[in-house]
């Protein structure tokens, strides 16, 4: 009997003295970490502001970011059912713990132990959730759950219940850039919070575990077995009847994408001005700033598009590559047959009865169309998260019937697909080789491939498929460097990486003009300048000698600059290049906003081996178009907050001044003054340039061209080695733009700069200049034309017959053609040296 005495009073002391160790470890842990921890008062006046939003420079939308809560709730709008479908998932004693929940943290505790100081999941009350989303970082520290723990017990003395839970459900993010269980009803269900069903209600309650591994339209199958765990905790814990909880476990899945478009398309320019904001302002995404861009909202979806357009004709000339998916199961319960349980162990093992619920969910989720026998629920399914890629949408093959192949569409739509709209598909092999033409729709897919189709200008749709290759198209006003359109690449939703400012690549030969125009700016070379287009050899600074060559593996001899430039002669550019000196040259460039740190300081140069991003490329072209301002490119036009309209940035842009004086600071534009750019080129050598890229377009490499009919429009192609970049780059004197074709792991894409970049340029200025009138700039003064020789290109005395026309800076003209002797004339006189007409007449 003693024993057990003694026993007893050791365990009263043991207990007493892990109790006493613990409420000294949480007040000690209390006294160590409340200093720094947040004002948890200032939960009793938070205000969720409006997102950030980006608008096109009259006013369009083109991008919102943060948190999208256009209708906060407050608890007595929250239904009863809603309520009591989050406490089942994540904290069914809410109202009964202050803060934390012992079993929990116990939970976490041994978390703790197992993964050796991170907490990974677990153990935290709704209470806690809101003072980590309000208050705290997301890390997953032992630090944070104490400071997380300590906030919680703090706000259960200062907020009441119900004001916590509002703060929860207004905070939450439930996935699909939808922020609070308001904003989750409408981008999920097209509804108010309070007509959402329970089966509804319990969806969107189970996403806040993972809005990306539960969420109805991503993951279908797995939702449901998240959404009937939900419903099966609430039957077990009383919230719901028996009768109630057999509905709602047997409901479909209704789930649709409802979000809010923007007005324009221009995801690239959205994020390039999400980033600014998020760089400058701390509240960039609660703060409501509005940020109006420089982008025009017609060229926009006219650039966008034209780059589709090119990129696809590009990937259809190069053949089919196969579908994106195969054996895609038609109905939902057969895909939910072949879930992968993992994140799911804690629903599984709840009760059999989740599994088999799910499944009769599934099976009563069978829809049919019109036109294909079965349940085709799942591929309804798999077609509503399949974005559309441009102008590109997700297609479900269902039959293939000799020459023709009938596909689902998103919505349910059958449609057919006929032979000329299948017969391009010959297997692609590589860049340079398709295999054999298909004979029938069977060669080209199956029933259960998920396919790309487009649709014509007659209605019609044709087979096709996310592009191999990707490209950028800038278009930027060249009197004051204005983003006008931007597009990074084939469609946001592929590829978020904005090739028009991220991607270097090198340039080729629209790098050209500016080593000619280093050598009219000197004064020391003309457009008749004669250089011989001829083989060299030089030193390459290995053991290697260098042997550059021209695209057409041919030689001209001796070739003017205006017909080296138009035919785009590589050794007449690299000759140049060494007649100019290459650190004078450098110098010169860099006015351009060409880095000369990363211009090769060799005569490579010359062929544009310089890595160079689309934008900055796009911009030297810009000062070429106005006549040699050094503008700088922008996009944020303004930026205001809050409902006034606040001003907390405007933009100081320089501009290009044609009619300034030289000293002359400043000028007054629509009422506005703007800094004058510098000019770092002289009026008369850019001029001269851009006539000598007419030729480019009307007997060069640029004759596509010519189909805009316009005379107005000049521009360079380019293509580099083993044709891994394609370039046009060209401007009238209203719009500069370039566009680049490529592939991203810088394989060739076997075509050249006429052929993949050219026609995209074509598209988009064809369609941005109609209706407007051409516009030549007038000749500065100091430019004159002058008959020369063309084979010499020497000028030709008023008397001496033949010869072409050309224009000259008046103050550098070349040396006159000696006037040719006549050896018959001189025999006829008698005399030598008579042989020449003019000493005779």
């Amino acid at each position: 009997m003693k024993f057990f005495r003694t026993l007893a009073f050791s365990a009263f002391w043991l207990l007493v003295s892990l109790s006493t160790a613990s409420v000294l470890a949480v007040a000690g842990a209390a006294l160590y970490f409340a200093p720094g921890l947040p004002d948890v008062r200032q939960l009793q006046d938070f205000e969720l502001q409006t997102p950030l939003r980006i608008f096109t420079r009259d006013g369009k939308l083109i991008g919102e970011y943060g948190e999208e809560r256009r209708q906060p709730v407050n608890y007595d709008e929250i239904p009863p059912t809603m309520v009591d479908a989050l406490m089942a998932a994540e904290d069914a004693s809410y109202f009964d713990h202050h803060g934390v929940d012992p079993k929990g943290l116990a939970r976490a505790a041994v978390q703790l132990a197992a993964s050796g100081g991170d907490i990974r999941s677990g153990g935290s009350t709704i209470t806690m959730q809101v003072a980590r989303n309000y208050l705290l970082t997301l890390d997953q520290t032992f630090t944070r759950k104490i400071r997380e723990i300590l906030l919680a017990l703090q706000m259960e003395q200062i907020l009441s219940k119900e004001e916590i839970f509002e703060l929860y459900v207004n905070k939450i993010f439930l996935g699909h850039r939808a922020y609070g269980i308001a904003a989750a009803a409408e981008v999920y269900y097209d509804k108010p919070l309070g007509d959402l069903t329970l089966a509804q209600q319990a969806m969107i309650a189970g996403l806040p575990k993972a809005p990306s591994a539960f969420n109805p339209l991503a993951n279908a199958e797995r939702a449901l077995i998240r959404r009937n765990w939900i419903l099966f905790r609430m039957r077990d814990l009383g919230y719901i009847d028996q009768a109630t909880y057999d509905e709602a476990v047997q409901a479909p899945i209704t789930a649709r994408r409802h979000q809010t478009k923007a007005e324009v398309t221009a995801d690239y320019v959205a994020e390039m001005a999400r980033q600014y904001a998020v760089d400058r302002f701390d509240d960039a995404y609660t703060g409501g700033y509005r940020i109006t861009t420089t982008l025009d909202s017609e060229l926009q979806p006219q650039a966008r598009q034209a780059l589709a357009n090119g990129l696809i004709a590009y990937d259809t000339r190069h053949g089919w590559r196969g579908a994106e998916q195969s054996d895609i199961p038609r109905s939902l319960a057969e895909a939910q047959e072949n879930t992968d349980p993992e994140g799911l162990e804690e629903e599984l093992a709840e009760s059999p009865e989740v599994m088999s619920t799910a499944r009769q969910a599934a099976e009563r989720s069978q829809t049919e169309v019109d036109g294909i026998d079965g349940d085709v629920s799942n591929w309804l399914q798999v077609l509503d998260r399949t974005p559309v890629l441009g102008p590109l949408e997700p297609a479900i093959v269902v039959s293939t019937e000799g020459r023709e192949m009938r596909v689902l569409a998103r919505g349910g739509e059958v449609r057919t697909l006929d032979w000329d709209g299948l017969d391009w598909a010959q297997p692609y092999r590589n860049a340079r080789y398709r295999g054999a033409a298909p004979n029938s729709a069977a060669d080209i897919a199956s029933p259960g491939d998920l396919v790309r189709i487009l649709q014509r200008e007659d209605g019609s749709w044709r087979l096709s498929q996310q592009p191999d290759a990707q490209g950028s198209l800038v278009v930027l006003d060249p009197d004051t460097g204005a983003i006008l359109a931007l597009q990074g690449g084939f469609d946001y939703d592929a590829s978020k990486f904005n090739r028009a400012l991220q991607a270097r690549r090198q340039a080729g030969s629209i790098f050209k003009p500016f080593i000619y125009l280093a050598g009219l700016n000197s004064g020391e070379v003309n457009p008749a300048t004669i250089i011989n287009d001829a083989p060299v050899v030089m030193e390459d600074g290995s053991s290697e000698l260098w042997r550059p060559n021209n695209s057409s593996g041919d030689f001209l001899g001796p070739t003017r600059l205006r017909v080296g430039l138009a035919r785009s002669r590589n050794l007449v550019t690299i000759r140049l290049l060494q007649t100019l000196g290459l650190e004078r040259t450098i110098g010169f460039l860099q006015d351009f906003g060409f880095h000369p740190e990363r211009l090769p300081h060799g005569l490579s140069l010359a062929l544009g081996t310089t890595s160079l991003t689309p934008l900055e490329m796009t911009r030297g072209y810009a000062v070429l178009s106005n006549g040699g301002f050094a503008i700088e490119p922008w996009l944020i036009q303004e930026i205001t907050r809050g409902e006034a309209q606040t001003v907390v940035q405007e933009a100081d842009p320089l501009v290009a001044c044609r009619e300034c004086a030289a000293d002359q600071e400043t000028v007054e534009r629509d009422g506005k003054t703007y800094r004058v750019a510098p000019r770092v080129v002289d009026p008369a050598a850019a001029f001269l340039l851009r006539d000598m890229l007419r030729d480019v377009v009307e007997r060069g490499t640029a004759r596509r061209a010519l189909a805009l009919e316009r005379g107005d429009i000049v521009g360079k192609t380019g293509t580099t080695n083993d044709q891994r970049d394609a370039w046009f780059a060209g401007f009238n004197t209203e719009l500069a733009a370039t566009v680049w074709v490529g592939k991203d792991d810088n394989s060739s894409t076997a075509e050249y700069g006429s052929q993949a970049a050219l026609p995209i340029w074509v598209d988009f200025m064809g369609s941005a200049l109609a209706g407007t009138p051409e516009h030549w700039p007038e000749r500065p003064d100091g430019v004159v034309t002058r008959r020369v020789d063309p084979d010499t290109g020497r000028l030709l005395h008023d008397d001496q017959s033949g010869g072409i026309e050309e224009l000259f800076r008046a103050d550098h003209l070349p040396s006159y053609q000696p006037r040719r002797v006549d050896r018959a004339v001189e025999q006829e006189s008698g005399s030598q040296g008579t042989g020449a007409y003019e000493a005779i007449f």
